[in-house]
């Protein structure tokens, strides 16, 4: 089915999801700016965020949020979590048609604690809502270097039908219906890769970040067990997979944050000077917000947390983690679902 597809918004991973959709389906992706919109119609490339990449020829950019929607079965929501709502109200006029829609948005709304999923079925209540995730760095995606992704659905069908939007020769994805769980890795995952990179910003060396990323797995694990999250989910692309790459690797916006901290920036500053968003960064509040309303310990996303507010500074949150008692490695409560 040649079914029409909208991305809303042209950051570096909107386009690139546009970029694979388009290769094989019409796609309108719309764009804040009028001025890159045209810009990106005339050059066919988007060179704010994905500069040198050339888009396809089932590409279109608008900034008009109507004509992005115009026949679009499904919509893809590349948002940030801070103005995610703000736009889903935008364009809740035109999306009576729309038959799913799904976030590319790992973040947590702050003031509600609503993951992006929930936002859209606050806003959206007729249109079913799901997630693709997993670890996918915009431009290597966008350059065709072999990843891999999961879209998850409530829906078993509809989130088939997602998959064969975006499944290309170099782009493998992979379907399931845990959207709690996708969702929770995607978000927590972003607040690591911040802890991750104070380590490296810190001097220390592998060893410290195989410990943050293995414990802040157990965090991620918690939390999504706990509101409803498949424990499998959290060993794949959008738990371990997304997790490993976000905290490892240079290109990564929040380890870049993280690795700016540790060097002794402020938060102020590093942000300031950055053009896209660092989802950890809004995130972490909300992340430790739900996490203590279902009584979930989270010591490492505390941690970022506190630092993200400025109530510590790097090394004091490196001390008060390794000055917590000892304790068995593993919870009884990821073991019993481990085993289900």
């Amino acid at each position: 089915m040649n079914e029409k597809v909208a991305v809303i918004g042209a950051g570096s991973w909107g386009t690139a999801v546009a970029m694979l959709v388009g290769a094989s389906h019409p796609v309108s992706l719309w764009v804040r700016s009028p001025q890159l919109a045209v810009s990106i119609e005339e050059s066919r490339e988007n060179a704010t965020y994905l500069p040198g990449v050339a888009l396809p020829i089932g590409l279109t950019a608008t900034s008009s949020l109507e004509e992005a929607l115009v026949d679009a079965s499904v919509v893809f929501m590349a948002v940030p979590s801070h103005g995610f709502r703000a736009v889903l109200n935008d364009l809740k006029p035109y999306a009576a048609h729309v038959e799913a829609m799904i976030s590319l948005s790992k973040g947590i709304e702050m003031g509600t604690n609503l993951r992006m999923s929930e936002v859209i079925s606050a806003v959206l209540p007729d249109v079913p809502a799901g997630v693709l995730t997993g670890p996918n760095l915009a431009r290597e995606v966008a350059e065709g270097q072999p990843a891999a992704s999961v879209v998850a659905l409530p829906d078993e069908a509809l989130a088939r039908r997602v998959q064969d939007l975006v499944h290309t020769r170099a782009f493998r994805v992979y379907m399931g219906t845990d959207v709690i769980g996708c969702e929770i890795a995607g978000a927590t995952k972003n607040v690591m890769a911040i802890a991750a990179g104070i380590c490296d910003g810190l001097g220390f060396g592998e060893n410290t970040r195989a410990v943050l990323i293995t414990r802040g797995l157990a965090e991620l694990g918690r939390l999504g067990i706990s509101l409803g999250g498949k424990v499998l989910t959290f060993g794949g692309l959008a738990g371990v997979g997304c997790l490993v790459a976000t905290c490892a690797s240079p290109k990564s916006r929040n380890r870049t944050v993280g690795f700016e901290l540790g060097q002794g920036r402020s938060l102020n500053d590093i942000v300031s000077g950055m053009q896209m968003v660092a989802e950890g960064v809004k995130s972490a509040g909300p992340l430790v917000g739900l996490a203590r309303a279902h009584s979930v310990e989270m010591p490492i996303a505390e941690q970022v947390e506190a630092i993200v507010d400025g109530r510590c500074t790097p090394r004091e949150a490196l001390l008060a983690l390794m000055d917590r008692p000892a304790r068995p490695e593993w919870d009884e409560a990821l073991l019993r679902e481990a085993q289900r």
